[in-house]
């Protein structure tokens, strides 16, 4: 039987810091107390002047595997997250081949369940062609459903209005359907107009033209006003715009009863126009990071809580590919090990304070899919849990970085702050620079009669 006693942490869980013991015995916590435990049978984790976490829950991630494996796959990825404090992962259906059917999307499970050393999970994809197969989607064992209204990922864009009318009318009340929203017709005027001006070298910096926040605007909108008119469950992920912000209100309802919930992502809270110069293209993502003043407003909106969680869209390519022209250079880039590290960063700019970003990154997307007993420090729950150092003073370089492509957008950047130890199911899986390859993630499950 195996057990673990983690003692004299700082634990940050709902809201609250505070000092207590948390014994695990396999993968469950079984007992928190602030007066201290002690059990003889226990390996002991000091954790005296650490700061303890629920794991991270990233609910958008592109791993890259079956098919892009040059880019990334599971096994790398999901060392990547648990060094950086990420213990789950909801994936994306853009592999080779697309999971658009259910024994695709199973076949995704079964990699899941061989190469990950984190927590799993997988998003069905949806086509102009397969509503029949997003209807037989598993509530209780699949974390959403994805509609691409853009064209990132070629034959996978939603383009037909009465297909969004079906899936928005007829999809299980509970299963989120997961929305990238750009204006296809938008975009594709604005390419025309810059391809025009400079040919095939558009400059980098025009990516937020193109691809802009009108083309952003226009689709939300339309996403949000389908989802009100057949009230169905949606989540808009990465938005990037000040003007979305005003299709979201600051709601009372618990997260678990919304039926309009909205993602933002690291790199675009973290960068901005002005950072394309000494960036470039390495910071080329789907919907582009745009002007400051967008910055400062998801910022504000994700403390105002009308953005709900934190997530990544975790999307690495090759460095020759990034290095390629504007129209030859994918868009994407890793962010998963260095997402909650980022965040920090705010903590200690004194911009963020550490319970809202237990809340954004662990407690809200495991209320917004409604996943089994993880996201919390609970007895009775999984013990995915990360030991955080917030007095380390390191600097991103190549060498310290666990991505398969080999590069990061945050290289150069200061941080105050690291993981040191993450636990997934009550095992260590990651402690100080190693990791224990044994260790398999779980299947994610969710709460959805």
């Amino acid at each position: 039987m195996n057990k673990i006693l983690i003692k004299n942490g700082t634990l940050i869980n709902e809201g609250r810091i505070w000092n207590a013991d948390i014994l695990i015995e396999d993968k469950l916590i079984i007992r928190l107390d602030e007066n201290g435990i002690n059990d003889p049978s226990a390996k002991i984790i000091d954790a005296s002047g650490k700061y303890i976490i629920p794991g991270v829950i990233d609910s958008q991630v592109h791993f890259r595997e079956p098919g892009l494996t040059q880019k990334d796959d599971l096994w790398h990825a999901s060392r990547s997250a648990v060094s950086g404090g990420t213990t789950s992962f909801m994936e994306m259906p853009n592999t080779i081949p697309k999971a658009l059917t259910q024994d695709l999307l199973e076949d995704k499970y079964q990699l899941g369940a061989k190469n990950s050393i984190a927590n799993y999970s997988f998003y069905m994809g949806t086509s102009n062609e397969n509503s029949d197969e997003v209807f037989r989607t598993d509530p209780k064992r699949v974390c959403g459903v994805k509609i691409f209204m853009g064209a990132s990922t070629g034959d996978m864009l939603v383009d037909r209005p009465e297909t969004l009318r079906t899936v928005f009318s007829k999809n299980h009340p509970l299963i989120p359907i997961a929305l990238h929203c750009e204006d296809e017709t938008t975009i594709r005027k604005n390419t025309d107009l810059y391809r025009e001006k400079y040919g095939e070298q558009i400059p980098i910096s025009m990516h937020p033209e193109i691809r802009s926040a009108e083309a952003c605007y226009l689709s939300s909108s339309l996403a949000i006003s389908l989802a009100k008119e057949y009230n169905a469950r949606i989540h808009i992920l990465h938005l990037s715009t000040e003007k979305e912000m005003s299709l979201f209100e600051k709601g009372n309802l618990p997260l678990r009863e919304k039926r309009i919930t909205s993602e933002a992502c690291i790199h675009h809270l973290w960068f901005s126009a002005k950072d394309y110069e000494t960036k470039g293209s390495f910071i080329k993502w789907n919907p582009a990071i745009k002007n400051e003043s967008d910055r400062l407003a998801l910022f504000q909106a994700m403390l105002d809580d009308k953005l709900d969680v934190i997530a990544t869209d975790h999307a690495p390519h090759t460095i020759d590919e990034k290095m390629n022209t504007y129209f030859k250079s994918p868009s994407g880039g890793p962010m998963v090990q260095h997402s909650l590290l980022a965040m920090l960063e705010f903590y200690h700019r004194k911009q963020i304070s550490l319970e809202k970003i237990i809340h954004k990154m662990c407690h809200a997307p495991a209320e917004i899919f409604r996943v089994h007993k993880r996201g919390y420090l609970k007895e009775g729950y999984f013990a995915d849990i990360a030991m955080l150092n917030l007095n380390s003073n390191w600097t991103v370089d190549k060498s310290n970085v666990n991505y398969k492509c080999g590069w990061s957008p945050m290289e150069a950047v200061n941080f105050h702050s690291e993981v040191e130890l993450t636990l997934v199911n009550g095992k260590i899986a990651y402690n100080k620079g190693s990791w224990d390859d044994s260790i398999r993630g779980e299947r994610l499950t969710f709460d959805r009669d």
